[in-house]
């Protein structure tokens, strides 16, 4: 069997490269994230947090010798099942996208006359464009409320009494936020993709057979 190579010279090839370098740096931008919060107090303490972002902290923190204060800073938050969602979905495009790059290339012929291969080629892309739009929605969702709960007005203090909460710094969101953006910017790229699809399936070659034929 050739590799038939020209098919990246067709707009469902040219597709599927862009689908699996932009599903890649998706998750990529997602599990290479490691945020923290830093409480600036007498003794720094660091919390850091990572994928898959189960925010869980409980810590005594010293404010001050001289004035006697140790209160204890709670975090409770998960958010692990949006981000494995997200992660998934990125995942499993990729691994469809080098399926599907060597049926075209080594398996062309048959692509072209099976016509089961294009169905089930458009229905696959339609199911990883749904993937893509839910679960870039659920992470956009679950990194707003990472952000509020992260903020010095959430986090919870007990014991505090009448001393005075140390600052904090708090890490910059600004990958996750691109790891979004490359989210619904995947659905747009699997969405679209379903037309160069539809015109390889027999629905288009029917569609264009029965109108010449009015004509």
């Amino acid at each position: 069997m050739d590799l038939n190579l020209s098919v990246f010279q067709e707009p469902r090839g040219v597709m599927r490269i862009l689908q699996l370098m932009f599903a890649i740096s998706a998750f990529a931008t997602t599990v290479n994230y490691t945020g923290f919060i830093d409480f600036m107090c007498d003794v720094p303490y660091k919390f850091s947090f990572e994928y898959p972002f189960n925010l869980l902290l409980n810590q005594e923190l010293n404010l001050g010798a001289k004035n006697n204060c140790t209160p204890r800073v709670k975090i409770s938050s998960d958010f692990s099942s949006d981000a494995k969602f997200f992660v998934a979905s990125g995942v499993i495009a990729m691994l469809y996208c080098l399926f599907i790059m060597i049926v075209y290339t080594k398996f062309d012929n048959k692509y072209r006359t099976d016509n089961r291969l294009p169905v089930f080629d458009f229905f696959m892309t339609v199911f990883i464009a749904v993937l893509w739009v839910s679960s870039s929605a659920s992470w956009a969702n679950a990194l707003a409320n990472m952000k509020y709960i992260s903020h010095d007005d959430y986090i919870q203090w007990d014991n505090l009494g009448i001393c005075t909460r140390c600052p904090i710094s708090v890490s910059s969101f600004s990958s996750l936020n691109v790891s979004v953006i490359l989210g619904f910017l995947n659905f747009f790229l699997w969405a679209t993709d379903l037309w160069f699809l539809y015109k390889e399936t027999t629905w288009f070659q029917v569609g264009q057979i029965s109108t010449s034929g009015e004509i």
